[in-house]
């Protein structure tokens, strides 16, 4: 696992910390769809990011990756 893909992985575990019960990891197997819904969203937000030559132009390739799954 590279070191981006690690710093992703604390990140979401991080949102999760704030957003479910305090409980949540006993709870894995109810959280884990939360998880990886929130994982594949940081994922697509760096990649619209790497692909985005410039932050105030309207429409970069960013831009599509990001309406393309619905992430904002």
């Amino acid at each position: 696992m590279t070191e981006r893909i690690k710093e992703l992985v604390t990140a979401t575990d991080a949102w999760c910390d704030q957003n479910f019960p305090p409980d949540w990891t006993d709870r894995v197997d109810e959280f884990l769809p939360l998880w990886n819904e929130k994982f594949a969203e940081l994922i697509i937000k760096e990649c619209a990011d790497i692909a985005t030559i410039n932050q105030y132009q309207s429409y970069t390739p960013g831009h599509y990756v990001l309406k393309h799954f619905g992430v904002r």
